[in-house]
C-alpha cells in the first residue's frame, strides 16, 4: 500500500471537565466543555479535516470530547480509546502516534496536558504558520487544537518533524 504524503496530525487537549464526586479518570465534561468541543469540530470541518483514525485517551472527559468534536464536524469515525494515553508523557504519546497504520492520511489525537501541549511544541519544525505558532505559544487551554502537516511516515515521525498549519485556542 502506498503511504499518503503529506499526512495531517491533529493534537487536541480535552475540553473543560466538570467536577464530580468521582475519580479523575471518570470526570465528565462540563456543559461548556461539550459546547466548546462541538465548536472545535465545526472549526476542523471548515478546514476540511476528515480524519481516517482517532487516538483518544480512555478517560471519560477525553472520550466525550471526541464524541462532541465528531458531532460538530460531522465525522462518523469510531476512536481507538487508549488507557495509556491518559498518563502518557510526550514521548509515550509520540510512540502511540507512531503506531498509526501507514495508510492513514489524517489522525486526530485527544489527550491531556501537559502532554499534548508539550508534544505539539516538540513536533513543530518552526517553519509553519507564524500566527498559529504565536497563538500556540500563548497556552493550550481546554479544547485547544493544533494542526500539523507531516511529511514522513507515522513510524518515522520525530521531534521537529511536523509543520504547524493551524491552531485554535479553547476558551480560557
Amino acid at each position: 500500500m502506498t503511504e499518503p504524503s503529506p499526512r495531517r496530525l491533529v493534537l487536541m487537549r480535552h475540553a473543560r471537565a466538570g467536577y464530580a464526586d468521582t475519580t479523575d479518570f471518570d470526570r465528565p465534561l462540563a456543559e461548556s466543555g461539550t459546547a466548546d468541543a462541538r465548536e472545535t469540530g465545526r472549526w476542523l470541518a471548515d478546514l476540511g479535516i476528515t480524519p481516517q483514525a482517532a487516538l483518544v485517551s480512555a478517560a471519560v472527559r477525553a472520550a466525550h470530547t471526541f464524541v462532541a468534536v465528531a458531532a460538530g464536524a460531522g465525522w462518523g469515525l469510531e476512536p481507538r480509546l487508549d488507557r495509556g494515553l491518559y498518563l502518557a508523557d510526550e514521548q509515550t504519546a509520540l510512540d502511540l502516534v507512531r503506531l498509526a497504520e501507514p495508510g492513514v492520511a489524517s489522525l486526530v489525537v485527544v489527550g491531556h496536558n501537559p502532554t499534548i501541549a508539550t508534544l505539539a511544541h516538540l513536533l513543530d519544525d518552526g517553519e509553519g504558520d507564524p500566527m498559529a505558532l504565536v497563538a500556540m505559544a500563548g497556552g493550550f487551554s481546554p479544547s485547544s487544537v493544533a494542526v500539523f502537516d507531516v511529511g514522513v511516515g507515522w513510524a518515522e515521525l520525530d521531534y521537529g518533524g511536523a509543520r504547524l498549519t493551524a491552531y485554535r485556542s479553547g476558551p480560557r
